[in-house]
């Protein structure tokens, strides 16, 4: 039988949830009390949730005071980019070289049809949500071919600062498009086991989301 998961960590995913959801805005100044109600989490767990989102730059606690979320920026936002680069850079050419074949296929497939709904149907609710999968799904692998669960866990981490980074972007087909073909290009790549272009295909996709997240593209 699993263990029963620490209240803490329960409220630790809820807030997360509230403030990705937006039922807590970003950048927003609430109190203990007000968040323990909005995140249905009483406050004991909820101030050891709170700690760790503070120790990994979510939230700042100020005592007797409240607490106030992080506001995406331009310093995190390269902060962010610039942590997932030395990662995923480091992960790249060893999923190029020793990739499992098919997963690569598997994934390169899953876009191109992707890409044809969308040029087709164009841009609704389902297809956003399947582009997150794709995200998840080709970046967590790229990051699991260093099999190395202290790598694993510092890039879960990572991604919620992506997912906050992203919570005001618009998403329209074209800039859908862009980035699915910037992964085709590393899976590309990878499929042609070249790990010096899926290099140089993974540093163009990160500067060019990097841009997308600061509205200059």
């Amino acid at each position: 039988m699993a263990p029963a998961r620490r209240l803490s960590d329960e409220a630790y995913d809820r807030i997360l949830e509230a403030l990705f959801e937006r039922r807590v805005q970003a950048g927003a100044f609430v109190s203990q009390s007000e968040l323990s109600e909005i995140v249905d989490v009483p406050v004991a767990p909820l101030r050891d949730a709170l700690r760790m989102l503070e120790a990994e730059g979510i939230l700042k606690i100020h005592p007797r005071s409240g607490i106030q979320f992080v506001r995406p920026g331009l310093e995190l936002t390269r902060s962010t980019y610039q942590f997932r680069s030395i990662l995923e850079r480091a992960a790249i050419e060893i999923f190029a070289e020793q990739g499992d074949e098919a997963e690569i296929g598997a994934i390169h497939d899953r876009h191109t049809a992707l890409i044809a709904t969308i040029e087709k149907d164009g841009l609704g609710p389902d297809q956003i949500k399947d582009v997150e999968a794709l995200e998840r799904m080709l970046h967590n692998a790229v990051i699991a071919s260093l099999r190395n669960p202290l790598i694993e866990t510092s890039y879960r981490r990572m991604h919620n600062y992506l997912r906050l980074l992203r919570l005001d972007r618009k998403l329209t087909a074209p800039v859908v498009l862009r980035t699915l073909r910037e992964h085709l290009d590393i899976l590309l790549a990878c499929k042609a086991r070249d790990a010096k272009a899926a290099k140089a295909a993974l540093d163009a996709h990160f500067q060019a989301a990097m841009q997308r997240n600061l509205g200059f593209i």
